[in-house]
């Protein structure tokens, strides 16, 4: 991928880690009209036991209500054009870290989430996710897709919601975050996985089930299923997009389309 552009507002840490010798954590989010998510998000990792280092949002929609939002949390802005995997990409150019970690705005990672990205770190580990769980009242269904989606990433199609994270140095000799439609991810979690482990960590991160309960259950899980055994058979996500068009609306192939609130 080329050089990812984009305009630098504020750069906030945290608070320095109490042991210097610790790696420094950024947390990357691609922001598109997902402002109240963000608000929430922004809150809990400032307000976690263990914050990270530094934030920044990606604003794929140069939106002045996400640079309020970046200027009141005193956050790093990046306003870039729209895509998430170009998003990801131009927020890790301008992280600071030791390791970079992807949250979606609607994730909810656990409080110890910082915590655990950094032992696993200090154990050499080229990166990691965290498996998901949906939020809500527990149910069934819930658990068994649940179980799919981290099996997915178990066996190298990572759907984007494990919550992902990098080491700054191994994420530097990749090309990065794919600027496609449709799993921007999985070139990236292939490179870390050639140069070091890659493996969930003993947390989950909550997801929300408005997707799924919006599409249906049983539905948006075969969609991803479907396109993600293509896209490991080498089909490009570029030509699954046309192919699929029908699975458009379900999974939100085009983020590039949206048009957020300025």
């Amino acid at each position: 991928m080329s050089a990812a552009t984009g305009k630098v507002i504020s750069i906030y840490r945290s608070r320095e880690p109490a042991d210097p010798a610790l790696p420094t954590v950024s947390v990357i989010i691609p922001v598109a009209a997902d402002y109240e998510a963000l608000t929430r998000l922004v809150e809990e990792l400032q307000g976690s036991s263990c914050p990270p280092d530094e934030i920044i949002v990606v604003d794929g929609g140069t939106s002045a209500r996400c640079r309020s939002i970046a200027r009141r949390y005193r956050l790093v802005y990046v306003s870039t054009r729209a895509g998430r995997g170009h998003q990801l990409h131009a927020g890790a150019l301008r992280a600071s870290g030791d390791v970079l970690w992807f949250l979606d705005p609607d994730a909810s990672p656990p409080d110890e989430g910082v915590h655990l990205i950094r032992e696993q770190h200090r154990s050499g580990s080229a990166g990691g996710y965290f498996p998901v769980r949906f939020r809500g009242p527990p149910a069934w269904y819930k658990s068994v897709v649940a179980w799919s989606l981290n099996a997915g990433t178990r066996l190298g199609t990572p759907d984007g919601n494990q919550a992902l994270f990098a080491s700054r140095q191994v994420y530097d000799t990749t090309a990065g975050f794919a600027d496609t439609p449709l799993f921007p991810e999985v070139a990236l979690v292939r490179a870390l996985r050639q140069r070091g482990s890659f493996a969930g960590v003993a947390a989950d991160v909550g997801v929300s089930p408005h997707p799924w309960e919006r599409d249906g259950w049983i539905w948006r899980t075969l969609q991803q299923h479907v396109l993600a055994l293509a896209c490991r058979a080498g089909i490009s996500p570029r030509r699954l997009v046309r192919e699929y068009r029908p699975l458009d609306d379900g999974l939100d192939l085009h983020p590039e389309n949206q048009h957020p609130e300025n």
